[in-house]
């Protein structure tokens, strides 16, 4: 979704190392809810999508406090954490859970719920991004970006919500899968103006990232984690000797080449693992291990857990595991 960057002329290396960053989206639900109404969204593995058609709404965002959401809005909480949606602050909010559900055109989902007053009509869906949950990016990433921040610095963004704003009616043929891929396209947006814009008041790897040579070699580790790299092959990358690129490098990022390239290759591994659920084995192979068992060790070493454990279920951004979030259709009552 980030691959067509405006600055593909001039891309430092962040740009280029999120060029492959991709959101995929997993599950979508259109809610027509009639004041007083309250929503309690858990934390989930996968980001969370919201974008308000009609009449607004207020958010409470991860830090509890209330904000008002205006048509034409739209939020994403990049790691799934709990917030809630109602008509008015401080409402009393109901889990999603006792939302009832029913499809109404293509894989999209519909909740009606709430009082007698005043309606709202938001879009929701959860997305998966196609890179750990431990990369050094997403855990730069703010709890909440808001489309209203954005909107001035990204003229693609306004359209596109116009856009999902009519095809939010479902009557039209197709608006469902229309839907789904304008919500990925805003959400990529969004990451694209914060990244553009200096990833906010961010630092640490991100500035390393930046850094004209330690960010090549950072770029290259992450865009080929299969690679056999060595501290000779990255010292090439930044055209520097052995020694003066372990010194500077170690300086920048805060660890050594060999123990930065071990995570990066462990935590593609637990994806491969998790996303694409692909055996040990084979893991182990594309990765350049002699064996299952010298893998293994590398793995437990650096995730804490042994592979064995992440081809059972899916792990979420802080480590730990729990299901997979069920798609709408399967909330009591659908």
């Amino acid at each position: 979704m980030l691959d067509h960057s405006s600055k593909t002329g001039s891309a430092d290396p962040l740009t280029e190392m999120l060029r492959g960053l991709r959101l995929d989206g997993v599950d979508y639900a259109r809610y027509q809810m009639a004041a007083p109404w309250g929503l309690l969204f858990p934390a989930q593995q996968a980001a969370r999508f919201h974008f308000v058609a009609e009449s607004g709404c207020f958010l409470r965002t991860p830090e509890n406090e209330w904000v008002q959401l205006q048509p034409g809005d739209a939020v994403l909480l990049p790691r799934g954490v709990e917030h809630a949606l109602a008509s008015a602050p401080n409402a009393c909010t109901a889990p999603l859970a006792c939302c009832q559900f029913q499809t109404v055109c293509g894989d999209i989902a519909e909740a009606r719920g709430g009082g007698s007053g005043e309606e709202s009509l938001f879009f929701s869906g959860s997305m998966n991004f196609n890179v750990d949950g431990q990369h050094p990016f997403l855990r730069m990433m703010p709890e909440l970006m808001w489309v209203h921040e954005f909107a001035a610095h990204e003229p693609g963004i306004s359209p596109l919500l116009k856009t999902m704003a009519c095809e939010l009616a479902l009557d039209r043929v197709g608006a469902g899968s229309i839907l789904t891929r304008l919500a990925d396209v805003v959400a990529a947006s969004i990451i694209r103006s914060w990244v553009e814009r200096g990833c906010g008041d961010a630092s640490g790897w991100v500035a390393a990232a930046r850094d004209p040579d330690i960010g090549r070699v950072l770029a290259a580790v992450h865009l080929n984690p299969q690679e056999d790299w060595t501290v000779e092959s990255l010292a090439r990358v930044m055209h520097a000797s052995r020694s003066a690129f372990a010194e500077r490098f170690a300086s920048v990022v805060g660890e050594t080449p060999a123990r930065y390239v071990l995570q990066v290759r462990m935590r593609q591994a637990r994806q491969w693992l998790v996303r694409d659920k692909l055996k040990i084995a084979v893991v182990a192979r594309r990765l350049g291990y002699e064996s299952e068992a010298s893998f293994s060790r590398a793995f437990k070493r650096v995730i804490g857990k042994a592979p064995s454990h992440f081809r059972a279920e899916p792990e979420t951004g802080d480590g730990e595991t729990r299901p997979a979030a069920a798609p709408p259709q399967q909330f009591a009552g659908s």
